[in-house]
């Protein structure tokens, strides 16, 4: 069994008063802690399957990554179980970086959003209200992923 690393947990974000900042508080609050448990794996751990479905902590990110560019910016992936397996030219530090990225251009979309009941993009979308709390119960299903990969890894635990 490995060593126990533990780290303080970081406690629920303090967010603005409206609805929109609220959503967006925890939105980020869970971005940012799928992240933090891909930082700092070495290769090839990060991308090794911790369990028997295949799932490793980059293939979450790299999955989380295509549901904001799908949910926020209207791009389909060629097929969503692929979401979930990093390809051998992509790194830890790229994937992260498309995740980071793929979250920017998502709060731009956010941000310009000034009612939440409208669409979130052109065509057959949901509201935006929806897309948010969608993407706070993926992301928060896929964090409590991370953190039993990460466990498993290396023992660290926490937010």
């Amino acid at each position: 069994m490995p060593v126990t690393h533990r780290r303080r947990d970081t406690p629920p974000p303090r967010t603005g008063a409206d609805e929109k900042a609220v959503l967006r508080g925890f939105l980020d609050y869970l971005r940012e802690a799928v992240a933090a448990k891909a930082e700092g794996v070495p290769e090839p751990r990060v991308r090794t399957p911790g369990v028997p479905s295949g799932t490793s902590l980059l293939g979450l990110v790299r999955h989380l990554t295509a549901v904001e560019r799908f949910t926020f910016l209207g791009e389909a992936p060629a097929g969503w179980p692929g979401t979930f397996r990093p390809r051998p030219d992509e790194t830890a530090a790229s994937i992260l970086a498309g995740y980071r990225t793929a979250c920017a251009e998502a709060d731009a979309v956010i941000d310009a959003c000034t009612d939440l009941t409208q669409p979130v993009r052109r065509g057959r979308a949901p509201s935006m209200r929806w897309a948010l709390v969608h993407l706070i119960e993926e992301t928060g299903r896929h964090a409590g992923h991370a953190d039993i990969l990460r466990e498993l890894v290396d023992g660290t635990t926490g937010r």
